[in-house]
């Protein structure tokens, strides 16, 4: 009988070791609570919806290159064009739900190639179109065939805005001005910069 007992002690002790160890390694990982309060929302609503954030926002200027409207109140307001070094132009902007209540994004966004779809919301369905050269450039891939733009969000909040990139390959070096096409929303011409 006592060897069932000290077997009894023995699990309890460990069960409550257990339990003490991984209540101090949830605490290490939460935070600081009131901190967090403090700090800024940009990527938080992306990850919130289950986005990926998108690359850094630098040389962007108070005012947005364009205004794109979508429906149910959703605004694309386009901060930046970016032409880099690698062959590809950047666009990164924010998405601003103005309406009244949430927006939910149409699939539409993510465009009508099996390859995209497959890899769930994105913003693959986005264009970038060269009045003069006559062509229209679509968004990178990477080798696995997930689109190089934010993805998973799949909704906004009322107020609430969201951080976007997309990514597609860079129009020839004379070519500064672009239309930006996006399914369901108005298109606008765009300065590239670099």
């Amino acid at each position: 009988m006592s060897t069932r007992r000290n077997a009894y002690v023995r699990r309890r002790t460990f069960a409550v070791g257990m339990a003490v160890g991984l209540a101090f390694g949830l605490a290490g990982c939460g935070g600081g609570g009131s901190d967090e309060k403090n700090q800024p929302e940009v990527s938080a609503s992306a990850s919130r919806h289950g986005g990926s954030a998108p690359s850094a926002q630098e040389g962007q200027s108070e005012d947005p290159l364009a205004e794109l409207r979508g429906p149910d109140g959703l605004v694309l307001k386009v901060t930046s064009a970016t032409r880099d070094g690698g062959g590809f132009v950047t666009v990164n902007a924010e998405l601003k739900n103005d309406g009244g209540k949430e927006a939910v994004l149409s699939s539409q966004l993510t465009g009508n190639e099996t390859e995209i779809m497959k890899n769930g919301q994105s913003f693959g369905g986005a264009t970038l179109v060269d009045p003069k050269g006559r062509k229209r450039y679509y968004v990178l891939r990477d080798t696995d065939g997930r689109p190089l733009t934010t993805t998973g969000v799949q909704s906004v909040r009322a107020g609430d805005t969201i951080p976007v990139f997309m990514q597609f390959p860079a129009p020839p070096d004379g070519t500064a001005e672009v239309t930006l096409q996006l399914p369901t929303f108005s298109s606008a011409p765009i300065q590239i910069s670099g």
